[in-house]
């Protein structure tokens, strides 16, 4: 019965972490790896401008708010001494940077950084109110329902008839009596506007997307215009020029059907440049945005909302218990002897600040002096806890003296061992020397190098950097391993050990 409860513990605990880890990598997005990286995009706006002499400046920007297949993982604005102030509506973001008095030459920057995200929350699409036919002027209400009308023999649906609408107005030096209109737009509205202008004469729902080609090291002096219009179901994005459907690949939107253009009122020379550039950038900030965008707050209580310096010192904690696993494995499945079953933990901690070799040296070099100090107080006959007293002390000078020595050698791996756990040490000096005159000094040796073999397998656990990286990402995969030690703690049979030493004896079994 305490086996089933012991086995069903087991289970519960490793279902529970292991659980938890596939949520956080399948749907908050936590790489498994520290070193997963991904993609993302540098976006940069340079405005720049030459203020005229005392005047007041007001510098309106379009944000991308949304855009449909990608996330903001940040932004930032630079502009000086300028007040800035974000307005948000259900059309889109829009930045307004402002200055009483300005002169000369003035640069303002706006960065955002983007990262692709299929699962981005996007809203859904909402039926539009269908326009009204407009009233066109008299000299080209004739030619625009001729566009129309052949646009209507020459199509099915709604979005045929808008494609070709957009290849006559782009094949109008063959069609002479389109010239007129021609004239009429490159003089009052761009291309985008009078496509959505001459659409509405069909009583079709039409909108303007404006955006950029996510390419590397690409400049870009003014956004790209697509036209989108409603077919009864969703919107449908055209290309202006050639009418062909769909949006390009890495194409990021940045604002849709907002009559806010970038302006600026109070200056002249005007100029805004955008930039893009890809780069990389580790998984996990990504997957932090993503966690929030997508109204998860479990990252909001995870080991990374904690201050830098606090999540150092959990990077070193949360290994402690794979290092005790260590210890349970080496000592009750190999039968290896140790001191005690923390001690080689903590001695494996200190090896990582020292580095393995130099550890050992110096692990060996202060228990061998410590040991000889150890013996001449014995002779004294001291009580047990002034005894302690005096070996702690007489260790802290050692460690105090070996660090000046080898900084002298110029080995300065040596000033490391203050790191040690002194009263570990202490400790260690004392139960060696007890272990050496109640077992002699062979049983002696053999616990201290049981010990020292248990903190280096202890020490190389806890230096793999996969398996600091996952525990602290995943601390619930600390109750796989709570099971694993509580599996092993029920093991009562041989040991490797005791195989080895009663080999003579299976060797002559009949």
């Amino acid at each position: 019965m305490r086996k089933l409860h012991l086995y069903l513990l087991a289970f519960i605990l490793c279902s529970i972490g292991l659980g938890l880890a596939y949520y956080k990598v399948t749907v908050i997005g936590l790489p498994l790896t520290a070193s997963a990286q991904a993609e993302v995009w540098d976006i940069e706006a340079r405005i720049s401008f030459r203020a005229k002499s005392d005047n007041a400046i007001k510098v309106t920007l379009p944000l991308p708010l949304n855009p449909p297949g990608y996330s903001i993982l940040d932004e930032d604005f630079v502009s000086a001494d300028y007040g800035l102030a974000i307005e948000q509506d259900n059309t889109g973001r829009v930045a307004h940077w402002a200055k009483r008095r300005a002169q000369g030459k003035q640069l303002l920057f706006y960065r955002v950084v983007l990262f692709e995200n299929e699962d981005a929350v996007q809203k859904p699409d909402v039926a539009p109110v269908y326009p009204k036919a407009p009233e066109y002027p008299e000299n080209l209400a004739p030619v625009i329902q001729g566009l129309l009308d052949k646009a209507r023999q020459q199509s099915a649906d709604t979005v045929s008839f808008s494609q070709r609408v957009i290849e006559q107005l782009n094949a109008v030096a063959s069609i002479p009596e389109l010239k007129l209109l021609l004239k009429h737009i490159n003089r009052t509205r761009n291309l985008a506007k009078n496509l959505s202008w001459i659409l509405a004469g069909a009583r079709i729902p039409s909108r303007i997307v404006r955006g950029l080609r996510l390419q590397d090291n690409k400049e870009y002096s003014e956004l790209e215009h697509f036209l989108q219009v409603y077919d009864g179901k969703q919107w449908r994005s055209l290309n202006i020029k050639d009418g062909q459907e769909g949006l390009p690949p890495n194409f990021i939107v940045w604002q849709i059907d907002d009559d806010r253009v970038f302006s600026i009122e109070g200056a002249t020379e005007l100029s805004i440049q955008y930039t893009v550039a890809s780069a990389l950038q580790e998984t996990i900030n990504i997957a932090g945005s993503r966690s929030a965008e997508r109204g998860f707050h479990l990252m909001d209580f995870s080991l990374y909302s904690l201050p830098v310096h606090v999540q150092n010192v959990y990077k070193v904690l949360l290994m402690i218990p794979l290092g005790a696993l260590v210890v349970v494995f080496m000592r009750n499945i190999i039968g290896i002897r140790t001191f005690g079953t923390f001690m080689p933990v903590l001695i494996a901690l200190a090896f990582r600040e020292t580095e393995l070799l130099w550890g050992v040296i110096l692990f060996c070099l202060i228990v061998g002096l410590g040991l000889l100090l150890r013996a001449y107080v014995e002779q004294l006959k001291l009580l047990l806890v002034p005894r302690l007293a005096a070996v702690l002390t007489m260790v802290v000078l050692l460690v105090a003296g070996v660090s000046v020595v080898m900084h002298k050698l110029g080995l300065e791996t040596g000033l490391s061992v203050a790191l040690f756990p002194i009263v570990i040490m202490t400790m260690t000096i004392e139960r060696m020397s007890l272990t050496w005159e109640e077992a002699g000094p062979a049983e002696a040796f053999k616990q201290v190098s049981g010990s020292l073999l248990v903190a280096i397998m202890g020490y190389l656990a806890m230096n793999i950097n996969e398996f600091q990286y996952m525990f602290f990402a995943f601390p619930e995969l600390l109750l796989v391993v709570l099971a694993t030690i509580l599996l092993l703690g029920r093991y009562s049979g041989y040991r490797l050990m005791e195989l080895w030493r009663f080999r003579a004896f299976a060797r002559n079994k009949p």
